[in-house]
């Protein structure tokens, strides 16, 4: 039981450290940090478009505002010159008229209000529009670092892995393989000559004769170095 228990434990702690190591991973937290700051350059988009569209909805209404208050004074004139052709009641005409220049009037302070506020908006929507312009920026050169960073992690750990074969840190690492199996071929080299040099060594007459017969060299005949030999020693 106490052997189960212990293993628990240990998966317990290496998932507990993989955690850890994956939340202090620079990669997978800058990957998230993009992920958070797009997320928010959506929601500024969209805050962005209706204080745009707000803006348009105002800058229509300030110009239907102007355009009710000529309009308003454009009757108000029609109204006195019918009057003065005879063509309706002066009285009438002139009330009509004032009625008119009193809404010539409210429309053109709504436009002058609607201007006014349409100006704060437009600050505003200029102000944001500069915020997602900065935020876009920003998420494009971190992206491009994050490119940079992901070459340099697998670069650094590459090498980190090199050095600690060539240092001989790692034992079971590819140098102490190499090293293995070099001692490993000198060990069958040498053995090789050696059964050569036992090979040799049983070697009769016969062999040597027949391997120099099958070597393609012509051998001289036996008379032939018989009379060699006696010119060589004086004899006849």
């Amino acid at each position: 039981m106490a052997g189960i228990f212990s293993r628990m434990f240990r998966v317990g702690q290496a998932e507990a450290h993989s955690i850890v190591d994956k939340f202090e991973d620079p990669i997978k937290m800058t990957e998230q940090g993009i992920r958070d700051l797009k997320k928010d350059l959506a929601e500024s988009m969209k805050s962005l478009a209706q204080v745009k569209g707000i803006t348009i909805r105002m800058r229509n209404e300030s110009e239907n505002h102007k355009k009710a208050a000529a309009d308003y004074e454009t009757k108000a004139m029609a109204l006195l010159q019918k009057a003065q052709s005879g063509a309706m009641d002066m009285a009438d005409a002139e009330r009509l008229a004032t009625e008119a220049l009193s809404r010539k009037e409210d429309s053109g302070k709504n436009a002058v209000r609607v201007s006014q506020e349409l100006v704060a908006q437009e600050n505003m929507a200029n102000q944001l529009q500069k915020n997602v312009d900065k935020l876009r920026t920003t998420i494009n050169r971190y992206e491009t670092d994050l490119v940079t960073l992901r070459a340099r992690a697998k670069t650094a750990a590459a090498t980190k892995k090199l050095n600690a074969q060539i240092a001989n840190v790692d034992s079971g690492g590819t140098m102490a393989m190499l090293e293995k199996m070099k001692s490993k071929v000198e060990e069958d080299e040498s053995l090789a000559a050696a059964y050569g040099d036992m090979a040799n060594a049983n070697t009769t007459i016969d062999d040597q004769i027949n391997d120099a017969l099958n070597s393609g060299e012509a051998l001289p005949a036996a008379s032939d170095n018989l009379a060699a030999l006696k010119a060589k020693m004086g004899l006849t």
